[in-house]
């Protein structure tokens, strides 16, 4: 790796307040990839695992984004064994999606089964709140009231005290606002894909936190002697280190989440909170990843 991980700290990437008041470090991690294949399971390497997820604190990442359905459960227990009581750690979890094999998912937004979700994420996570609840999905098979409703109530409750989307767009978020405030969107977003420009834009001027899930793709940009692979070498960094910073850079309310269950793989993550991308290169990899984006 070019960067030096030791001396790489997430608090590099900036920070942001989860509805305004809960400040995390902008680049934060996505724990999906602590589980099997498919998302299925323990993961291969159970110590690495656990590694990885210690690791975190001690590189400055205090926002960690998991869900009920990575095993299904997995995530959420590996979490607990490893950062409980997760002191200055902000957990965000989600619910709403059912599993019924590897890679295979399917919405369920009854009401009973959300609050099932967020009953369970508590009891698993061993907290009585969740600092970021998010519906991992709209169910187009429950009405929307029911949806929204029960997610309302109980936050009211105290069981969430912030609530979030994913997989949505501008009215979804609308929608959604008339029965709870939509502090995170957690939508599909990387340099060469850019489907969720007007969500990302309606949440920048919002200041609506947007996680951008797989954000460290950039396809043929990445390849040997591409524009991206040339400012890597320039900035004496990863393509995917550059493709990180790129996101970083888009949008002050940008909170990536780039996952994995490796340490050495987390360092290098976290080192790109270091990079400083010049408007030039910014510009120049945005124009890029717009034109591959159209062509997808």
């Amino acid at each position: 790796m070019a960067l030096n991980a030791s001396d790489s700290d997430a608090s590099n990437s900036g920070q942001f307040k989860i509805g305004g008041d809960m400040t995390i470090n902008r680049l934060g991690f996505g724990a999906m990839r602590v589980t099997g294949p498919g998302i299925w399971g323990e993961p291969k390497d159970r110590t690495e695992a656990i590694a990885t997820l210690k690791r975190l604190p001690e590189l400055g990442v205090n926002f960690i984004d998991t869900a009920d359905s990575y095993g299904p459960e997995t995530s959420e227990l590996l979490l607990r064994e490893a950062l409980a009581p997760y002191k200055g750690l902000l957990i965000a979890t989600k619910g709403g999606l059912t599993r019924h094999g590897p890679d295979k998912w399917m919405p369920v937004g009854r009401a009973e089964y959300l609050r099932q979700c967020v009953l369970l994420s508590l009891r698993r996570l061993n907290i009585e709140r969740i600092d970021l609840w998010q519906l991992h999905r709209i169910d187009p098979k429950t009405p929307r009231e029911e949806q929204f409703s029960v997610i309302r109530d109980m936050q009211a409750e105290g069981l969430i005290r912030h609530v979030g989307l994913s997989e949505v767009n501008v009215k979804d978020i609308e929608a959604a606002q008339a029965y709870f405030p939509v502090t995170t969107v957690q939508n599909r977003y990387n340099l060469t894909d850019r489907a969720h420009e007007a969500v990302l834009d309606h949440c920048t001027k919002h200041k609506i936190g947007f996680i951008p899930w797989y954000p460290l793709a950039a396809g043929d940009l990445a390849r040997p002697g591409s524009m991206l692979d040339n400012v890597a070498q320039k900035m004496d960094a990863t393509p995917s280190q550059v493709a990180l910073a790129w996101v970083l850079k888009r949008s002050p309310v940008m909170l990536p989440i780039p996952g994995t269950s490796k340490v050495k793989h987390l360092e290098e993550n976290v080192a790109a909170a270091s990079l400083q991308l010049s408007d030039e290169d910014f510009h120049a990899l945005d124009e890029a990843g717009r034109k591959v984006s159209k062509a997808a």
